[in-house]
C-alpha cells in the first residue's frame, strides 16, 4: 500500500527509487524514521529538478552569454564611419559663400572696402586722421542703417514667412537708432563701439530670429559683420596708440 502511494504521489526518477530501496532493507530498525527522510528527500528533489533556474545547462549558456558579452567602447569603428562624416564647419561655409549670387558678393565685399581703408592707411602711415575716421563712422552708421531697414523689406510681402508685426517692424528700427546715438558722440572711439554693438544686434536678428534666410545669406552677414567690427575697433586702437 505505501509504496502504490508512493509511486501515485511522489513520482521519482528511477534511479533515485533504486538507490533508495536498498537502504530502507539494511536499517529495519529504523524503518519508519528512514521512510519520512526518504519522502522528505524525494520531495525536494523533484521540486529542484522540476525548477528552470538552476537547470546546469541553462547556467552555462548564461555564463557563456555574460563571457561573450563585450562593451560598446571596446569595438572597432569600421572605416564606414569615417567616410561617412561630414566636411567642417568652415568647408561648409566656404561652399555657402561661393554659392551666392555674385552680384550679392561682389557688392558685400566692395562694401567692406571703406571700412578695412582707413585703418590700413593710418597703420601704413604711422598718422591718426580724424577727417578719415569720421568719415569711417559715418559709412558704418549708414550701413547699420541699411541692416535694419532690410526687415521691413523681409517682412512686407504677402508671401513671406515673416509677419508684419511688432517684433519684426520695431526690432528693425533699432540699429538705425544706434547708428544716429554713434553719430552724436564727439569721441570717434565712442561712435565706433556703438557702430560695433549695432552690428551685433543686426547680425542675431537675422542669424538667429530669422533662420529662413539662405545659408550663404548668413555667411555672408557674420563674415561682414566681422570684417566692420575690426576695423572700426582697429581704428579706435590706432587712435590711441598714435595719439600717445
Amino acid at each position: 500500500m505505501f509504496a502504490l502511494i508512493q509511486r501515485c504521489c511522489f513520482p521519482t526518477p528511477f534511479k533515485l527509487q533504486k538507490f533508495a530501496g536498498p537502504r530502507l532493507l539494511l536499517h529495519g530498525k529504523n524503518k519508519t524514521t528512514w521512510s519520512f527522510l526518504n519522502l522528505r528527500l524525494q520531495r525536494d528533489v523533484y521540486l529542484l529538478s522540476r525548477s528552470s533556474s538552476l537547470n546546469p545547462a541553462s547556467v552555462y549558456a548564461s555564463k557563456l552569454q555574460a563571457f561573450h558579452t563585450s562593451l560598446p567602447f571596446f569595438k572597432k569603428k569600421t572605416p564606414k564611419e569615417y567616410e561617412t562624416r561630414g566636411p567642417g564647419v568652415l568647408q561648409r561655409s566656404m561652399t555657402s559663400l561661393k554659392d551666392s549670387p555674385k552680384p550679392a558678393l561682389y557688392l558685400s565685399l566692395t562694401g567692406l572696402i571703406p571700412f578695412v581703408s582707413v585703418p590700413l592707411l593710418m597703420a601704413i602711415q604711422g598718422t591718426y586722421y580724424p577727417e578719415l575716421a569720421f568719415a569711417q563712422v559715418t559709412y558704418g552708421a549708414a550701413t547699420v542703417s541699411f541692416l535694419g531697414g532690410m526687415r521691413w523689406g523681409f517682412a512686407l510681402p504677402e508671401n513671406s514667412p515673416a509677419k508684419p508685426d511688432w517684433l519684426n517692424l520695431a526690432n528693425s528700427t533699432v540699429p538705425p537708432l544706434l547708428a544716429w546715438q554713434a553719430l552724436i558722440f564727439k569721441d570717434i572711439t565712442l561712435g565706433a563701439i556703438m557702430l560695433v554693438m549695432a552690428l551685433g544686434i543686426a547680425l542675431h536678428y537675422d542669424i538667429s530670429l530669422l533662420p529662413t534666410y539662405p545659408r550663404w545669406f548668413k555667411v555672408l552677414r557674420v563674415v561682414g559683420t566681422v570684417l566692420m567690427a575690426l576695423s572700426l575697433l582697429a581704428t579706435a586702437a590706432l587712435k590711441a596708440i598714435i595719439e600717445e
